[in-house]
């Protein structure tokens, strides 16, 4: 079958991850990975087979044939690297909080950003909580969202530590742009707790009609979309309604992919952008008459 080249640029976890990912993909081929220094993620690549560098980004603008780009650097470095590949033609989907280009959330969004040659998968937390606030304003009005990820300690990196500001303001308005909330806030916590704790995600909506039979109907309809491309997305409390406060909770066990099933924060991000790299894919493959 034929498939479409991608790369990734930035070799840590997150890049690992989407690394494997990719590898079982069946229309994303893995063609580069790519960082800056001679690390872990880069070596690991090559004993796999992959084609590595640390160039950075001057190798995947090197390479005419690749497609779509991870960039699973930082909100920095994807500030310097998201002119260089639009130039290119190339698609950025951009893991870090950058937020260069539109919000992406697979099950809300993406038909209707998708021609974007920018896009941007928000955070983890706005991942899995997103799409609860979405499903909470279709059929109810949200005037105020307000979200809390608990994350492993173990699970967050130097890059999600580096982070943390550029986290709770993009997801906040996050909730707010692809949410539909009139404000939004986003809290995040790291525990140290161990065993290190799978990623539970509290969700509090102050709605302007507080109709608990159609607010859970939406919600599960939802979580039941999270599902097909994130398994291990479980809703652990249902909607709550407390005379128009809405509270839910979710948990997001990771696939074990190449990180720990702890760390369902960073599954979901990467299980997401491999989600839309598959559409956009299909999409070129359908337009060259191959798919």
């Amino acid at each position: 079958m034929d498939k479409v080249k991608v790369a990734v640029i930035g070799p840590g976890n997150i890049g690992s991850d989407l690394m494997y990912k990719i590898l079982r993909s069946r229309h994303l081929e893995m063609a580069l990975m790519t960082g800056i220094v001679e690390s872990e993620g880069i070596k690991r690549a090559r004993n796999m087979g992959i084609k590595t560098s640390i160039e950075g980004v001057n190798a995947v603008l090197a390479e005419d044939d690749i497609k779509i780009v991870f960039d699973a650097t930082g909100a920095r470095p994807h500030l310097q690297h998201a002119p260089l590949l639009k130039e290119a033609g190339k698609i950025a989907i951009d893991l870090t909080p950058a937020a260069v280009g539109p919000y992406v959330v697979p099950c809300v969004n993406l038909d209707k950003v998708k021609a974007e040659p920018n896009l941007n998968m928000v955070t983890c937390g706005g991942q899995a909580t997103v799409p609860i606030v979405y499903a909470i304003n279709r059929v109810a009005g949200a005037r105020y969202a307000e979200i809390v990820a608990c994350i492993a300690s173990k699970s967050a990196g130097p890059g999600t530590r580096q982070n943390i500001d550029e986290f709770t303001q993009t997801t906040a308005r996050a909730l707010e742009v692809v949410g539909g909330a009139k404000k939004g806030k986003a809290i995040i916590i790291l525990n140290p707790a161990e065993p290190p704790i799978m990623m539970h995600n509290t969700v509090y909506v102050e709605v302007e009609k507080p109709d608990l039979t159609a607010i859970r109907a939406s919600v599960e309809a939802i979580v039941k979309e999270i599902q097909s491309y994130v398994p291990g997305y479980r809703l652990v409390v249902p909607p709550i309604l407390d005379d128009n406060k809405v509270t839910v909770a979710v948990e997001v066990e990771g696939a074990g992919d190449f990180l720990p099933k702890y760390s369902g924060n960073l599954d979901i991000i990467t299980s997401a952008a491999v989600a839309v790299a598959e559409r956009l894919a299909q999409m070129t493959l359908l337009k060259e008459g191959v798919a």
